[in-house]
């Protein structure tokens, strides 16, 4: 087991499951402190690397694509401080943070795990019921159904037809957009029927956010909505009777490859240890080594 500790949080590695638990720190984004600990299966990951600073270094996590709804609604746009796959680490903690970093490496390698994007979310988004004030108005969402309430703030516009209830069958999408300089930022709901490129302040689906405090706990209602829409990779439903094109096998079920198809894989394998290489995933030594062996295979 491998694990480090810090003001800014603690994370925890037993060669299955990374346990990420944020700190007290007054650093520490009210997203982080919110969302809690984190359970993230090594299937989720796609890399881990160790960033030295003079006062202080950064150990980051690289989820594979698809893996976490929080990801997928933010779009990566989580700031610093509330992103919880980032962990601030002392530099008399280096050390440490080296040791971590290269077990993960070494999990990762021996599992063999891709870092191609996944077809199923691996982690389970916010729970709920939840509800978040911000902006222009509120969100609320308990599974089945996401309110919209508006404040003194809404535009008359869009406060007019008072408060939105929107079943999950309705709601094709979801976008967080934080606020950004100038520029007010929203948790969009796209909507089957409506228009999705009103402005927030006008959308009676959005709540504007002008980068206020609580702004990115916006981001863990974007999350649980999220993690029960139809994942990105699913495939699309049939449309006028057609069937839809196949799509990406389910989590966990690979078809088994023909004989005649076994060099095409071993080509592929070295494909993907030249990429977590690139990545930083491997050192040099575990990559030429990693190499050697599908060499020898083939």
């Amino acid at each position: 087991m491998a694990e480090i500790i810090q003001k800014d949080g603690s994370w925890v590695f037993d060669g299955d499951t990374l346990r990420l638990t944020p700190g007290r720190d007054k650093n520490v984004g009210l997203l982080r402190r919110t969302l809690g600990e984190l359970t993230v299966p090594l299937q989720a990951l796609a890399g881990v690397s160790f960033e030295q600073g003079r006062k202080a270094g950064r150990l980051r996590l690289r989820l594979r694509e698809g893996a976490d709804p929080l990801l997928q609604a933010t779009g990566g746009r989580l700031t610093e401080p509330h992103d919880p796959y980032q962990l601030v680490v002392e530099s008399d903690r280096y050390g440490v943070a080296e040791y971590f970093t290269d077990e993960v490496r070494n999990a990762l390698l021996l599992d063999q795990v891709p870092s191609d994007p996944v077809p199923g979310y691996l982690l389970p988004g916010p729970s709920v019921p939840l509800s978040v004030a911000a902006g222009d108005g509120s969100a609320s969402f308990d599974g089945e159904r996401v309110r919209l309430e508006w404040n003194w703030k809404t535009e008359d516009a869009k406060s007019a037809a008072g408060a939105r209830v929107l079943a999950l069958a309705e709601i094709t999408a979801v976008e967080w957009q934080p606020a950004a300089g100038l520029e007010n930022g929203h948790l969009r709901f796209v909507v089957r029927h409506a228009p999705a490129k009103t402005p927030a302040k006008y959308d009676p689906n959005a709540v504007e956010l002008w980068g206020f405090r609580k702004d990115p706990l916006m981001a863990l209602v974007a999350a649980a909505v999220q993690a029960r829409l139809p994942h990105p990779a699913a495939p699309a439903p049939a449309v006028d009777g057609l069937p839809a094109l196949p799509g990406p096998p389910e989590a966990g079920v690979a078809p088994a490859p023909a004989p005649e198809d076994d060099h095409d894989a071993l080509l592929r394998r070295l494909r993907e240890l030249g990429e977590l290489h690139r990545a930083g995933v491997l050192t040099d030594e575990e990559f030429t080594r990693a190499k050697q062996a599908v060499l020898n295979r083939m």
